[in-house]
């Protein structure tokens, strides 16, 4: 593919992503804090995640596989229509006044279904999009995009619902589903190169994907480092809110700075790796990331001033995509393409499922133990395996391709 003509679909497509990214952040926001408002209940809250959370950890297997085979394009597309089929049933019935929790949390399920089957789709498409020498770059602006998205959608969504009933800001994911569905079935052209191998069932295919991680010892090493990685950085990402209104104020400008630092933190880091490139060896960037990061969640619990904690914030965002791009590069140049979308699939099962693990056991030990002293704690041990993976010989070394007779 000539230099501007994968550059040209390269930013259609991420255009498109964009669109459909803004709208679904648009409505996750809208309808989060509509049951917040309504409800008032902490058990309608914890319901809402589980909801978003359970379709996404049994469908993405079958995504995954179904990346691998069908048309990737597609399935993207397909996915985006079913999110926004699901929002306009929502729309209907909050017109008519058919507003039980039922409705929007079915609503909800199926949206999530919709990210379940686009997530892997659109990690697979890429290698077909960006030459290999460039996949890290563009994966970085893809994090950068996707943080401009996170950062603007909760502002926007907050100012449309002062302005309009929220039935009628629903109505916004749908257009722009729309673009996104026009811009990549009409614009974005990717030539789909079937699988070679003989159909054998999705519950095969599944299998397949598991036993290609498990058997490719850099995949299964990358993956558990980047498990466990996530599993620690639960306090971080979800107790330090809680942090905040107990060790400064309840106020809710403090909970939006912190929000908002490390939303510009990711958007700044994702903009950095995509300039940079990273260190030679992809691995030791995520390695080192894993390092530093555990290091600002140590300096997040100790006593300081809310600017100080504020920009210990912004700097553990910067650092995110230099693990997540270059994790995402990674496979994306070691897997073999025909297993690429079940292997996706795996990673996004546990990028979804890790951290409210981890909040099994940070959650109620926050009730036990200061924050602060979870901070130190996971901190300390996400630093200490940033350096075992630097020191881990089969990270250091990496494999080649496995062929393809490895999963089967």
């Amino acid at each position: 593919m000539a230099e501007s003509s994968w550059k040209t679909t390269t930013a259609l497509f991420m255009t498109s992503q964009g669109f459909s990214l803004l709208g679904s952040m648009l409505v996750q926001y809208a309808l989060m804090w509509h049951l917040t408002i309504t409800t008032q209940s902490g058990e309608v809250m914890t319901l809402a995640i589980i909801v978003g959370f359970i379709p996404m950890l049994l469908i993405s297997p079958f995504a995954g596989a179904w990346a691998d085979r069908l048309p990737k394009r597609m399935l993207i597309a397909a996915a985006d229509a079913l999110a926004a089929l699901s929002t306009v049933a929502l729309f209907i019935a909050l017109l008519f006044g058919y507003d039980d929790l039922w409705v929007i949390l079915a609503a909800m399920g199926l949206r999530a279904v919709g990210q379940a089957i686009q997530s892997p789709a659109v990690s697979a498409i890429l290698p077909e999009i960006v030459p290999e020498e460039h996949l890290l770059r563009i994966n970085g602006y893809n994090g950068a995009l996707q943080s401009g998205v996170g950062l603007v959608s909760p502002l926007l969504a907050g100012a449309l619902l002062t302005l309009m009933p929220m039935q009628w800001v629903l109505l916004i994911d749908v257009v722009t589903a729309a673009f996104a569905i026009v811009i990549m079935l009409v614009l974005v052209k990717v030539a789909h190169t079937p699988s070679d191998a003989e159909p054998v069932g999705a519950l095969r295919d599944i299998r397949d994907g598991f036993v290609y991680v498990w058997q490719h010892r850099f995949v299964r090493r990358l993956f558990w480092y980047f498990a466990v990685s996530f599993f620690l950085a639960a306090p971080v990402s979800f107790l330090t809110p809680l942090q905040v209104t107990r060790s400064y104020s309840n106020d809710v400008w403090r909970l939006t700075v912190i929000e908002m630092a490390f939303f510009v933190g990711m958007m700044l880091g994702g903009v950095l790796i995509g300039q940079w490139g990273g260190f030679r060896r992809k691995a030791a960037t995520v390695a080192a990331a894993i390092v530093v990061m555990g290091a600002f969640a140590m300096l997040l619990g100790l006593e300081q001033p809310f600017w100080l904690y504020s920009a210990w914030m912004l700097l553990t965002g910067v650092f995110m995509p230099f693990m997540n791009a270059p994790t995402m590069t990674l496979l994306q140049t070691k897997v073999e393409p025909k297993f690429l979308g079940r292997v996706m699939s795996v990673m996004m099962m546990i990028s979804t499922s890790v951290m409210p693990l981890g909040m099994l056991v940070f959650g109620p030990m926050a009730d036990r133990v200061r924050i602060e002293w979870i901070l130190l704690a996971t901190g300390g041990l996400m630093v200490i395996g940033g350096l075992l993976m630097l020191l881990d010989r089969t990270i250091r070394r990496g494999e080649p391709r496995v062929a393809e007779a490895t999963a089967s």
